[in-house]
């Protein structure tokens, strides 16, 4: 996607989908799977909020077994909530980044997409010491 592009595309399998057009939702279950162009999201369910009149996504709520792979991190967690307007990722329940050999836990992992940053609340960090490096 381009610097000036304002919609990036996403692409999400599952075994089931089910759509609300009422309430605006669609849910998808079983080996879900959700890839844009940066980041793929895996989860055991997933709830997307969408906007009719805008046609894009507002929010989608993964449930389940959740791992985000983004670049050189993974991210692990019960359940995590991608909020569209402010591009940022919320982790709840047992969250766990891993970047190379270092492991970060907390009781909340929040990812800023946009500037590929990441806040962790209540954390606990294991850094690995290269050995032999000079």
């Amino acid at each position: 996607v381009s610097e000036g592009a304002e919609k990036k595309t996403i692409t999400i399998t599952s075994e089931t989908l089910t759509t609300d057009n009422k309430s605006n939702t669609a849910i998808f279950e079983g080996s879900v799977i959700a890839k844009t162009t940066d980041i793929t999201l895996y989860s055991d369910r997933m709830i997307v909020s969408y906007s009719d009149a805008e046609n894009s996504i507002k929010e989608i709520h993964a449930i389940g077994h959740v791992k985000v792979l983004s670049k050189e991190r993974v991210i692990f967690s019960e359940e995590a909530s991608y909020f569209n307007k402010e591009e940022k990722i919320i982790f709840t329940g047992n969250p766990k980044a891993i970047e190379g050999n270092n492991v970060i836990t907390g009781t909340q992992i929040i990812y800023f997409l946009q500037d590929d940053r990441t806040l962790i609340e209540g954390s606990r960090v294991i850094l690995q010491n290269k050995q032999g490096q000079e």
